[in-house]
This record gives C-alpha cells, structure tokens and sequence, in this order.
C-alpha cells in the first residue's frame, strides 16, 4: 500500500444505505480521533481519546441539543473510532460533511473491506457476500472467504512443483467446471418461458411465483413486453422471464413483442419451452423445438384433454391446479446446476479467477508447467 493511503484519515460508512434504524460509520487514520473529537461535542464534556476502550460515548454534531445529531461513540484498540447515528440518509450525510471537514477522506466499504485483507481472495470473498441474494449461495462464498479456493490454488501449486502435471490439471479442470455456477453466486440465472401464444406462460409464470405477476387473460397476444420476476429456486437466485408469444403477426406491436421475446431467449441461461397439450401437435411447435433443442420443454394443461400424438418427451404441468410444479422447479434447478458442490468445496467465483484459471490449462495443455502456477493476485 502507498505511504501516502497509510497516512489519510479515512470516514467509512459501514451500513448500506437507506432508511435503517442505525446506520454505522468508521472512522481511522492517523488524526481518527482528532478528527472526531472536533467534530462531536462530547456527552460531558470528556475527551474521547481519555475513555477506555469500547466504551460507549454519547454525544452529538451540532451545538443546540433540539437540533443537533445524537451520535453513540466507540474508541477502538487499533485506533479508529466507530459513530452510530440514525440510519437515515440525512443524518449520515451530516456527520460526514463534518468529519470531511477536518480533513478525513470518503472510502467506500468494499475498498476499506480490500484493504484490511492481504488474500485477494478472501477480499473478494467479503465483498460478493454483502451481495448473495440467497442463504444456499451466501454459504458457498462463506467457503471461499474461509479459504476453500485458496486451499485448493495452494495444492495446486504444490503438485506442479512437484512435477505432478497430471494431478494439477484434473484440480484445475474441477474448479472450471465450477466456474459457470461461480458467477452466478450474486448474478441471478435467466430462465425464459417461451413458446407460442396462449399455451399458458403467464399462468405458468405466476404459479412458479406463488403470486400473480404476469396479467393472464385468453386472447392470444396479451403479453407484448418481456415481464420479469426475481426469485429463488432450490436455493439458486433466478431471474424468471415471461415474454410474448412467438406467432407470425403483421401489427408491428406484435412483431416488436416477439422480437424482444427472441431475444431475451437468445441470452438465457435456460429457455422453457412451453407447448398447450391440449392442442394438436403442429409444424409451428416442431419448427420452435428444433430452433431451441435444448430447451426444457413443458407441455401445459394437462388437466384439459390431453392431445399428446406425436409429441417429444417433456414435463406435464397444469398451472391452473399446480399439478406438476413442483417437479417442473426440479428440473430447472437441475439443469442450472446439475451438480452442485459440496459443502467446503472450491468454488471460483470471480471473473479473474476464472481468467487465471483459464490460461492455467491452456499452459498445462502446452507443457508450460511455469505458466500454469497460480497467480498470487488470484
């Protein structure tokens, strides 16, 4: 680190924002207390710097007691100064304008948070965790920042100084496999419905939800615009899309409906093709299985009569009555994450690590056992 970032004074706020009951702010440096100390007028009259350590304080920005801010005060050991206030966005900014004032500097809490950690990783780590949308992939970054992929680069490492090329690329090759659900740790996977128009996709997206996002009404073409909705799915954040039917249409809404529909499918992580079992198989849904033959194919309205005379294999759902929900969640979850790791496995998780990774077996591939060694940075 710079002697020059050694020696500001830094104000951070460690809370996210918003309209909390407490917000948290840090303050170190080598003037944290003088800092603070002219800033805050002390309960008292007590300099702060005389209290003992983790002792609570009060006190309050602002000379008039109806409208100055009450802060709590803590002095640490290592020699910053912690302020509780009120969580919300004025108050927060009130104290660091003041303490701006006398010369701290702003630093954002994931930079602080990479400071205070010599392991890129386990920085990396700390930070992608404020981020996990769910406890399942909160648990596996939990794993990295406790060392499992710092543990599994050392090993690495260590078998290709001991010339085991072979034992270092099998270790490589399994984190890569891993490397797809790593970046999908904070960032939602895409799961698009698709399919013709009134085959049931908006029902089918609400039962999925458990409540009514997508307007659901009989005349086909209804849904014109890509309608998303956030959720979780055996534990796994997923962004779940409802889009237009694909039918050929002259209006131009209709056109631009299907357009977009196309394309969002385009850049899924997973299309759900969706069929109406309770009509005839046809020329336009074999033409949209053979555009998306990997596609996780459901044939809804099971609970109508069922046409099912020439039909590939799929999942059979009703969304009306919920039949087959249940095993239609499963089967996502499956195909997004076929295998998932166990608990403590290795998991890369940033797209460096993953870069690195990468040309790691690309230099294996070419002998280049130098090349291979794991970067420090990752």
């Amino acid at each position: 680190m710079p002697s020059s970032v050694k020696h500001e004074t830094w104000v951070v706020l460690l809370t996210p924002p918003g309209r909390g009951a407490i917000a948290t702010l840090r303050v170190e440096g080598p003037d944290a207390m003088g800092a603070v100390e002219a800033t805050v007028r002390m309960g008292g009259h007590h300099a702060l710097r005389g209290m003992p350590f983790d002792r609570i304080v009060l006190g309050q920005i602002g000379e008039d007691r109806h409208s100055g801010e009450p802060i709590v005060l803590r002095r640490r050991a290592d020699g910053s100064v912690q302020l509780h206030c009120h969580g919300g966005l004025a108050a927060v900014r009130r104290i660091e304008t003041a303490l701006l004032r006398q010369g701290c500097r702003p630093l954002g809490w994931r930079d602080w948070a990479q400071r205070r950690h010599d392991d890129p990783i386990q920085a990396a780590a700390r930070s992608a965790l404020a981020d996990a949308p769910t406890q399942r992939t909160a648990a596996i970054l939990l794993d990295q920042y406790h060392g499992a992929l710092r543990h599994a680069l050392d090993e690495i490492q260590a078998a290709l100084h001991s010339g085991d090329a072979e034992t270092a690329g099998r270790a490589i090759d399994a984190l890569l496999a891993r490397a797809r659900l790593g970046q999908h740790l904070v960032r939602a996977w895409r799961v698009v419905l698709t399919g013709r128009p009134n085959v049931g996709k908006s029902t089918l997206l609400n039962a999925i939800l458990g409540y009514r996002r997508a307007i659901v009404h009989h005349a086909p073409g209804t849904t014109r615009d890509v309608l998303t909705a956030d959720t979780a799915i055996d534990g796994w954040p997923v962004e779940l899309s409802d889009t237009a039917g694909l039918w050929r249409s002259e209006h131009p809404i209709d056109r631009a409906g299907v357009e977009r529909a196309e394309a969002q499918a385009a850049e899924a992580d997973l299309v759900v093709l969706v069929f109406d079992l309770a009509q005839p198989w046809s020329e336009p849904d074999r033409e949209l299985l053979e555009r998306w033959p990997s596609a996780l194919v459901v044939h809804n309205k099971c609970d109508l009569a069922a046409e099912a005379t020439g039909r590939p294999e799929g999942l059979m759902t009703s969304a009306l009555t919920g039949q087959g929900i249940e095993a239609l969640l499963d089967a996502i979850a499956d195909r997004l994450v076929p295998r998932p790791p166990p608990p403590g496995a290795a998991v890369p998780f940033t797209s460096e690590q993953i870069e690195g990774l990468r040309l790691a077996a690309a230099a294996l591939a070419d002998g280049d056992r130098t090349e291979a060694m794991p970067r420090p940075e990752m």
